[in-house]
Parts: structure tokens; C-alpha cells; sequence
């Protein structure tokens, strides 16, 4: 890991250190408040709150006196912060506020904190990253695709009407959207879409088979656009097994080819790879491909037995299988030189535990060892689902993750923004104490929480038990026994009043000689996990 990557890590999360000292008090979150006003200033209507942080990190803006008054108590805040968590302001200063993506990531946790409080994991005023599978067009036929793709939709949202979109996620504070599909990078609009996403300082990246990049102009077109990061599918370090899974031939060509592009244009990049027994097999070859492309991070995901997945489920890891998966990919990310990661949620507690409490990784996320690591691992709060980020379908659907097809609302229909605050779906998966069984009573919800999208698919509970946690290990032996509950996960939901009148909250009854009472303990002992019942 580079030495900035560390830097940048270290003083995140002294800033979020920061936050959590100085705006728990209600006088210093009343003072935020008044920021939070509109301003339309350089053609962008947004919050005093991020002119404000703009000033503070350097820039020169034109704007009303308030927000220059706004700009001094944020700084005063700040300042004061940063002190009390021992940190350098400057340092901060520097890796964060003077990158407008995360300029933009820490807009969204301080309105958050004004509205709402210090909450853990923390509630935000919007989401950091949003999922737009941006069109249903594809070129490939995956076996694991959770959208099913294949021809694009005659339902997909106009080029105008995309452009709305942006607008929206740029008023709602947004810092990350990925574009994904679907194969975004073959649809006539994702050019002028990365344009106007990089313009509004929106760090935009694209989710690729690789096909359209493996020409390194494409990419450097791209690139020159505002494009900061591609992320690249690979199923096997075999070309054959990969472009059968792919179901294209000179699919494993096309994908290693995008990544050895995207090391020599310099881009930030990484190799997606599917999560499961087939994959756990070919590990250690996986990983050397990687290093000999010169692939500086690989992400396994999670296998969500949605779409296409449905179909190849067998697959999937048991939970020791998962938790030996999880401790190889930290065991690897030690003596390798690349960033591993998991969007397995677990991956957090695997991480406190194997590394005797130094070091929490959140899913998706690494910075290293460092006394903070906690507070950011809470902020981020584990699975994100409805909390720090959302889906966006091809349509204009919102949901709370790509994987979790939930309809909240139509951004044809509602705003955002409106979606994003009022969403009955949303907010409850904010609430941790919604949790039911094991989940709820865990030690570690607050870093890890589950995945909800495997919660759900597996038992049609969106707040129970991930099946996949060793925790959970009896849901899962029932789930394999009695098999997965059927009928609710197939309704195509048109909106969520809809949504939330079907049993979404419905738990088989099979299923209640495994749920956790109030009297349930869970030890954290050394060597793993033992769970102690009382009578």
C-alpha cells in the first residue's frame, strides 16, 4: 500500500475522530445548522456547508457574507476537533479537504451529524456512494449477474433525464457514484455521463467487464474525461473457466488486457471476483495474476443468491468456509503486496480478531493499523445498505443496494433527496435495534451488521440473519435442510408502500429454535467465537 493511501487513511479518521469529540455537543451541532441553507453560487445550488468547506480547504469563491461566517465556525469547529483527537490540522487539511470527493464524503457526515447526532454506526444526510446500474445493455452472459442483464430496457432513463439524475445526486451531497450495469462502458451515454460526473467533483468510477477497455484509448478517453477508477471482473485465473463462466469467448483476454491498461495509464484500479467455493480452490493463483499484471488491489464479492446467482448457488460458501476465506484473504494481504479485500461485512470482525484488536477493515475498505481504526470501522457501520450508499436501476428505481432489489421510490417521481430522508426501507435499516435474532444481540453489529441483501434472499428477513456468518451457522444448516423460504422475493414491487404492506419482515417458523433471546451471550474469546446459551 502506498505510503498517501496510509497518510490519507490516518487522517480520515482522525477527522471523523473529530466529529464524533467536538459535534456530539448539541451547541457545536447548532452552530452547524444554520449551513445547511442553500446557496446558488458558481451555477450549483448546495449547502452553505460545502462552500464553506471549499473556503476552508483554500479556494477562492465568490459568495454572500454568511457563508464566509459559516466558512469561520467551521473552521473554529475543526480546528478545536482536530486538537482535542491529537491530530494535524494541516495534514488533515491536505489529504482530505482539498480532494473534493472527500470534501464531498465529509459535507454529507457533518449535515448528517447537525440533523441527526453522533449515531453508530453514523446516520448521513446522504449516501457516499451510489450504484447506478446505469443501463441493462450487455455484451456478456455471466452466470452470477444479479440484473439479469442482456438487451437494454425500453424503460431506461433518456440522456436527459440521466443528467437529471446527476443533478440530483449532486444536491444530495453524493461523493461517489459507480457506474455499473449491465456493461456501462458499451452504451452511447457513458462518456458524456463520466463527463458531467467528474465536473461536479463526483469521483466516478466504472464496474467493467473489461471488453470496451482492453483498447487503451477507450480507457484513456475515459480517463481524460474524469473517469478515477475502474474495477475489473475476473472469475479464474484459467481463460477458460473464466470465459465460460462469462459465456463470451476471449472474455479472459479482453478483462486481464483492461487491467494491464489500466497500470500503464496510472488509473486507480481493481480485479472484482466472485466469492465462492471455486474461487477459495484457486486463491493463491488468483492473487499471483494479480501481482503479475501488476493489479495493485482485488475485492472478493460476496456470492448474493439474486438474478442469475440464483442459478448457481451450489456454489456458495458455507459459513466455515466464509470465515476460512476471510482470515486467508487477511493472512494473504499481509505477505503480498496488494490491498485484498472482502464485501463479506464479517470481514471487520475477522480483521479485530486475527489481528488481536490492531486493525478493523471495513468491507470495501483498508487503511491499515492505526489506533483509529475503530471509529472509522463505526462509522462506516459494516454492511451500507440504505445507509451509505444506495442502488440506482436502469429506470430511475432507487434501491438500497444493487444486490437488495428493493423499490424505495423513482427519481422520475420524487426527488433524490427525498428518497434518501424519507424512505421507510432506508430507515430502518439505519436502525441497528431493528435487528432481529443473532444479529441484534452481536457484539460486532456496529462494524459489521451483516449483509442484508443475503439475509434477505436467504430468509425474506431484511433485518435478520446473514446465513453466512459463522454466528449463524444453525440458520444456515436450516436453510439447507428445509431449503430457502419461497413466494415474497419473487414479487416485482412497483413502489414501497407496496413493499412494506407484503411481509418483508417474515421469518419461517422453523427458524424460531434459532433465534437469539435478551439472556443469549456471545464471548469474543481468544482463538475465535464462543457462543454461551442461558436457560
Amino acid at each position: 500500500m502506498g505510503e498517501s493511501k496510509r497518510n490519507n487513511g490516518n487522517q480520515l479518521t482522525t477527522a471523523l475522530t473529530a466529529f464524533k469529540l467536538i459535534l456530539g455537543n448539541p451547541l457545536a451541532r447548532s452552530l452547524i445548522k444554520p449551513s445547511l441553507k442553500k446557496y446558488k453560487i458558481e451555477g450549483r445550488e448546495l449547502p452553505g456547508l460545502y462552500w464553506a468547506l471549499s473556503i476552508y480547504a483554500g479556494e477562492s469563491i465568490k459568495c454572500p457574507f454568511m457563508v464566509r461566517f459559516q466558512a469561520g465556525t467551521i473552521k473554529l469547529l475543526l480546528k478545536l476537533g482536530i486538537k482535542v483527537a491529537r491530530g494535524d490540522e494541516e495534514a488533515v487539511k491536505e489529504a482530505l479537504l482539498r480532494d473534493p470527493h472527500i470534501r464531498r464524503g465529509i459535507w454529507v457526515v457533518l449535515e448528517g451529524i447537525a440533523k441527526y447526532g453522533v449515531t453508530v454506526p453514523q446516520k448521513l444526510a446522504g449516501p457516499f456512494l451510489i450504484v447506478w446500474n446505469f443501463t441493462n445493455m450487455c455484451n456478456f452472459r455471466c452466470k452470477h449477474c444479479y440484473q439479469r442483464a442482456d438487451k437494454p430496457l425500453s424503460s431506461e432513463l433518456s440522456l436527459e433525464e440521466k443528467l437529471n439524475l446527476i443533478d440530483q445526486l449532486d444536491k444530495a451531497g453524493v461523493a461517489a457514484v459507480a457506474l455499473s450495469g449491465g456493461e456501462p462502458t458499451i452504451h452511447p451515454d457513458f462518456y458524456h455521463v463520466v463527463k458531467e460526473l467528474a465536473t461536479r467533483g463526483i469521483h466516478t468510477s466504472a464496474a467493467t467487464n473489461g471488453w470496451t477497455f482492453a483498447n487503451k484509448e477507450n480507457l484513456k478517453k475515459a480517463v481524460d474525461l474524469g473517469l478515477k477508477y475502474i474495477e475489473v471482473s475476473i472469475d479464474s485465473a484459467n481463460p477458460k473457466k473464466h470465459d465460460e463462466f462469462r459465456g463470451i469467448p476471449g472474455a479472459w483476454e479482453h478483462a486481464t488486457k483492461a487491467l494491464e491498461n489500466a497500470v500503464k495509464l496510472g488509473i486507480s484500479h481493481g480485479m472484482a471476483v466472485i466469492m465462492n467455493k471455486e474461487t477459495f480452490e484457486e486463491i493463491d493463483g488468483i492473487l499471483d495474476l494479480a501481482e503479475n499484471i501488476g493489479v495493485k488491489r482485488v475485492i472478493f464479492f460476496n456470492l448474493v443468491p439474486t438474478g442469475r446467482a440464483e442459478e448457481i448457488i451450489k456454489t456458495d460458501l458455507s459459513p466455515e468456509e466464509r470465515e476460512e476465506f476471510m482470515k486467508e484473504v487477511y493472512h494473504q494481504m499481509k505477505k503480498r503486496k496488494l490491498e485484498i479485500l472482502t464485501t463479506a461485512p464479517q470481514y471487520a470482525r475477522v480483521t479485530l480478531l486475527e489481528s488481536q484488536g490492531k486493525n478493523v477493515t471495513p468491507a470495501h475498505f483498508y487503511i491499515g493499523e492505526n489506533n483509529a481504526v475503530r471509529t472509522l470501522a463505526e462509522f462506516i457501520g459494516g454492511c451500507g445498505a440504505g445507509r451509505i450508499y444506495a442502488g440506482i436501476e436502469p429506470d430511475g428505481t432507487v434501491t438500497p443496494c444493487v444486490f437488495l432489489p428493493l423499490p424505495v421510490g423513482n427519481i422520475r417521481t420524487k426527488p433524490f433527496k427525498e428518497i434518501w430522508e424519507t424512505s421507510r426501507i432506508f430507515n430502518l435499516l439505519r436502525d441497528r435495534n431493528s435487528f432481529t435474532g443473532q444479529c441484534k444481540n452481536c457484539p460486532y453489529r456496529n462494524i459489521c451488521g451483516g449483509c442484508r441483501a443475503r439475509a434477505y434472499h436467504y430468509t425474506l428477513d431484511i433485518m435478520g440473519d446473514d446465513p453466512g456468518c459463522i454466528i449463524n451457522k444453525r440458520v444456515w444448516e436450516d436453510i439447507m435442510k428445509h431449503g430457502k423460504p419461497t413466494g415474497v422475493s419473487e414479487v416485482n414491487w412497483v413502489d414501497e408502500s407496496v413493499a412494506m404492506r407484503l411481509p418483508v419482515l417474515y421469518v419461517p417458523s422453523y427458524y424460531s429454535a434459532v433465534e437469539v433471546s435478551g439472556e443469549n451471550l456471545l464471548e469474543m474469546e481468544e482463538g475465535g467465537i464462543k457462543e454461551r446459551l442461558h436457560a
